[in-house]
């Protein structure tokens, strides 16, 4: 398989509760609390370890939460490079109500970074070497510069690799500008791409054209969430609608999504069509399980295999 590593700068401890009801002013019983490791990237790499891929993961990690956080790491037996900073790895906490089936779920800022810790990060990947795919995936914590990804993408271009973002806001549009690969906006960031108007699914083609032939991307994958995802490039576009299934978290499926994509890409070489396929497969199956699971290989396969005939 090509070398992918994730960059994840603003990673959570995720903490996942059931409770049999969601009511205020009282003492709510509930489960024991899960952790897992959370975050863009980092839910990535986690992702493309349970497809039977390997991808390593780097990220910013401080104090005893951060400390936490690279404990349930090593037990995944993923590969991993952290960069300590000063200030807490933030948490996040999910809550889904028994009794209805919804999911609540509640995300903190983050650590204020320093420049040196997330300069640190892109010293890091200047010095890497034969990298095939650097993924960043996720929100930049205070203290990160908006043009982060647009100075990623400058490294990417000069060490020839093939940069995928999968952010939202100015961020996005920085390394847009810049140019890259690939980016996975959902319908609205898109629309915010393109000036804010709030787009409508036919007219998402003629977007992604849009930026795709102005050198922002080479490629554009653009989440729908229950319709399903589209692929567009400068001359192929595909659109695959998720199956139907009972959905118990949301939490990670567009991560496995690009996890299932990057798998096709860089382990199968597939065409697109199939490529975007199994990205859904992998979204889907991510939604079928609990917390941040993320996507199974087995529901993964199967659910492609109904998608790409």
């Amino acid at each position: 398989m090509r070398k992918i590593i994730t960059i994840t700068l603003n990673p959570a401890l995720d903490k996942s509760i059931v409770i049999h009801g969601l009511v205020p002013e009282k003492k709510l019983r509930c489960s024991d609390a899960v952790l897992e490791p959370g975050g863009g990237g980092i839910n990535v790499t986690r992702a493309i370890h349970k497809l039977g891929g390997a991808s390593r993961a780097m990220y910013l990690a401080g104090g005893y939460t951060g400390e936490k956080f690279t404990e349930l790491i090593k037990a995944e037996k993923i590969q991993y490079k952290v960069f300590p900073i000063k200030e807490d790895t933030r948490e996040n906490f999910i809550a889904v109500d028994a009794n209805t089936n919804l999911q609540y779920r509640f995300g903190m800022e983050g650590p204020k970074v320093a420049e040196e810790e997330w300069m640190a990060i892109l010293e890091a990947v200047q010095k890497e070497q034969d990298l095939e795919f650097i993924v960043a995936s996720g929100s930049l914590p205070p203290g990160v510069p908006l043009d982060f990804f647009g100075r990623l993408a400058k490294i990417a271009k000069d060490k020839n690799a093939k940069l995928v973002i999968d952010t939202s806001g100015e961020p996005l549009k920085q390394a847009v500008a810049e140019g890259i690969f690939l980016c996975k906006p959902n319908l609205g960031e898109l629309s915010n791409l393109m000036g804010g108007e709030r787009l409508k699914p036919e007219e998402v083609v003629t977007a992604a054209r849009t930026i795709i032939e102005k050198g922002g991307c080479e490629i554009m994958a653009v989440s729908m969430g229950a319709d399903g995802a589209m692929l567009i490039t400068a001359t192929e576009h595909y659109a695959v609608k998720a199956p139907k299934v009972e959905v118990n978290s949301t939490v990670g499926a567009g991560d496995s999504m690009l996890a299932g994509m990057l798998m096709g890409m860089a382990h199968h070489e597939w065409g697109m069509r199939d490529v975007l396929c199994y990205g859904v497969a992998a979204g889907t199956s991510a939604t079928m399980g609990h917390g941040t699971e993320l996507c199974n290989l087995e529901t993964t396969k199967r659910i492609f295999e109904q998608l790409r005939h």
